[in-house]
């Protein structure tokens, strides 16, 4: 098996950025550091690939940026969450002068074979990943080669060297929460997309802070996640507004998946908000072209991609920079689609 730069850093006792920094000869990298490296690369025999390595040394030829989107066959392409963190980042690299180009597939190895091919080319002078999701190849590969990454979300591992912009999810899950309790709803579910998305888990355990916070009690009937828009994974959601315990207020993790909730209730003849009152996230536009016009937590998404353009490029240009996390205010636009009890 090929020695990768992941068994170098185990063996000198240093992160991959430091590493791969260590390749391009980075003045913010001490000697004895880079000896260090040096005896453990001569030790596993191994060699950089110096075409890839000297990706942030040539941004006068490049200066590029791969923005990442997470796999999908097509509901990426539609949630305008993506699209509003794309027009963030380009405007910033507009600024700068900076060219931005999208990767994206069907699967994890069609995205990596480009991210490859980019950097093997010396295409490339950085990565923003779009999402961030547990135990996730393409981020593995980004961190264990020791390529320029950041995360639009929280880093589930390596977090100390990993760069991320995120909203502060655990608190939004929570305050949705509260503002339903206020309202004076005690039968409060939740319904979220993949937990394996670190958003929504987080805006779930968010809710569940808060049933603890005012003694409600935590249903399990009343969490449900969908991972796709199918007609099977949505069946939950049906099976939920027909039961005998039928929640009288829900926090839907995307407003997408708010849409899809508001047709199911329609379906089912219950109306909203005297039925079920809704709180949904991003506050796209499709919360405004529902009706009723939907209660949506805004996460500012333009302003995510915007940070991520910012720190993505400051490390390009000063890569000894350590890690930053940045969090990105949250802030609930009050509707049509809740009220009180």
């Amino acid at each position: 098996m090929a020695v990768t730069i992941k068994d170098v850093a185990a063996l000198a006792g240093v992160s991959p950025s430091t590493v791969s920094r260590t390749c391009k000869d980075n003045p913010a990298i001490s000697a004895e550091t880079k000896e260090k490296v040096r005896r453990a690369m001569a030790v596993l025999g191994y060699e950089p690939n110096f075409q890839a390595s000297n990706l942030a040394s040539h941004t006068s030829n490049s200066r590029t940026i791969g923005i990442i989107l997470p796999v999908s066959v097509k509901e990426a392409y539609e949630n305008s969450f993506y699209l509003e963190a794309i027009r963030g980042i380009s405007q910033f690299c507009n600024q700068r002068q900076y060219i931005n180009t999208v990767i994206t597939g069907q699967s994890e190895d069609e995205i990596l074979q480009v991210i490859r091919s980019m950097t093997r080319s010396g295409q490339v002078d950085g990565f923003i990943v779009l999402y961030s999701r547990e135990q996730d190849p393409v981020i593995d590969y980004l961190y264990n080669e020791g390529l320029l990454y950041v995360l639009i979300g929280k880093a589930s591992q390596n977090a100390n060297q990993t760069i991320y912009i995120d909203n502060d999810n655990l608190l939004a899950g929570q305050e949705a929460a509260e503002y339903l309790y206020n309202l004076g709803h005690r039968r409060i579910a939740y319904i979220g997309s993949d937990n394996r998305l670190l958003f929504s888990a987080d805006r779930k355990a968010g809710y569940q802070l808060a049933l603890s916070r005012f003694g409600l009690p935590k249903c399990p009937e009343y969490c449900i996640e969908i991972r796709s828009l199918s007609k099977n994974d949505c069946e939950p959601v049906y099976s939920l507004l027909k039961s005998e315990e039928r929640p009288t207020a829900i926090i839907v993790s995307d407003d997408i998946i708010a849409v899809v909730l508001e047709r199911a209730c329609f379906e089912l003849g219950l109306s909203i908000p005297k039925d079920i009152s809704i709180v949904s996230f991003n506050n796209s536009l499709l919360a405004r072209l529902t009706s009723p016009m939907l209660t949506s937590i805004d996460v500012n998404s333009c302003q995510l991609g915007t940070e991520a353009a910012s720190q993505i490029i400051n490390h390009i240009e000063n890569p000894n920079l350590l890690a930053t996390k940045i969090i990105v205010p949250h802030h609930i636009i009050e509707r049509d689609s809740c009220r009180s009890l």
